[in-house]
């Protein structure tokens, strides 16, 4: 970068001093400090400041003649261009701490899943539709307790930090809540008060009417090949077994998280089949309702076609790759998604007990 600015410099003022003293090449030398400050750092523009003003009085000497309005257009747009690097270089680097913080901040609130919970192994994924964020109202969680292992997937209503917000306090009462309430009914009606109760405190007053939560929660028991769940108008999750994809339809979901004082709520409680080797997938609405340039939803369930993954991540990085591709890059929503593979039952202690 330097080496350019400085054969440009030595160019112009060799030309200048061929040519004759009616023809004033010097005045070209006023775009060297502009053109590096597109690429250099301040200390080289700087640098290449100072010696493009040099370069201008050598010219001056030799030739004899000094032209006012041309050295003073010089010296003020090299300084204006030095000025304005450093301030663009200082704004820069207060940029790259607040994404520090918020990074740190957003990785707090929605920490990946650990790869192995008891007989379980996990793997997680968070894509945010918006740029520069980690995270948006996209929401998942898991939880050891002392038969199992409980888990929730949700999609706040809206977008921005009111989502955000709403995912944070989700994510700690379940967390508290899921390793006290003896059943997952219990835990959706504790999480659907519990949201009622605080949303004006988690976003403004007039939208605390407005905040619910699709959700699906589930359990899965360390010592029984089955996952219970129940759905509150969440998208069902999707079983990988053997050479199958098949979904796992609720028999009566209830309403979002938030809605239950709407209707009698009854949550019921759904019991499905998860064997060893079998891997369900989890997911938010932003995967399944992702268009590509034709307006075309992506088939989630289609094109996840069974294979031999070597672990859930495996699963993930083939949903994940597909899903772009669809969608040429950019997602239009936020998309969460949660890959659980069942270990074979009567594992060592030390399996069965970590998380």
């Amino acid at each position: 970068m330097l080496t350019v600015a400085l054969l440009l410099i030595l160019t112009i003022t060799l030309i200048d001093l061929q040519v004759p003293h009616s023809v004033h090449l010097g005045d070209l030398l006023i775009m060297v400090p502009a053109i590096t400050s597109w690429y250099a750092s301040f200390r080289v523009t700087a640098l290449v400041t100072i010696m493009t003003v040099w370069a201008l009085m050598a010219i001056c000497l030799v030739r004899n003649s000094v032209n006012p309005p041309q050295v003073a257009a010089l010296i003020a747009t090299s300084v204006v261009v030095t000025i304005a690097r450093y301030l663009a270089e200082r704004r820069q680097r207060e940029l790259v701490q607040v994404r520090a913080v918020a990074e740190t901040a957003q990785r707090a609130i929605l920490p990946p899943l650990p790869r192995r919970l008891g007989p379980l192994r996990l793997a997680s994924v968070y894509l945010a539709a918006e740029e520069e964020a980690l995270i948006g109202g996209d929401l998942y969680a898991a939880v050891r307790t002392p038969t199992g292992t409980r888990l929730i997937i949700g999609d706040v209503r809206g977008k921005g930090l009111p989502a955000v917000a709403a995912a944070a306090h989700i994510i700690g009462t379940f967390r508290d809540a899921a390793r006290r309430l003896a059943t997952l009914p219990e835990l959706a009606a504790y999480l659907d008060s519990s949201i009622r109760s605080n949303a004006p405190e988690v976003v403004e007053p007039e939208q605390a009417e407005e905040v619910f939560v699709t959700a699906a929660i589930l359990e899965i028991p360390d010592d029984e090949p089955l996952v219970q769940s129940v759905n509150c108008g969440h998208p069902p999750p999707l079983l990988l077994r053997a050479n199958d994809v098949v979904t796992l339809e609720a028999g009566q979901p209830a309403p979002p998280l938030g809605l239950g004082a709407l209707a009698q709520t009854t949550y019921h409680l759904d019991t499905f089949s998860l064997r060893a080797k079998d891997t369900l997938l989890l997911y938010t609405d932003g995967a399944f309702e992702a268009r590509n340039a034709d307006g075309a939803f992506y088939p989630l369930a289609k094109r996840l076609t069974p294979q031999n993954y070597c672990h859930p991540a495996a699963v993930l990085d083939h949903v994940r790759g597909d899903l772009l591709n669809h969608v040429g890059g950019r997602l239009g929503d936020d998309a969460a998604l949660i890959a659980i593979e069942r270990q074979p039952l009567g594992g060592t202690p030390h399996e069965r007990a970590i998380g």
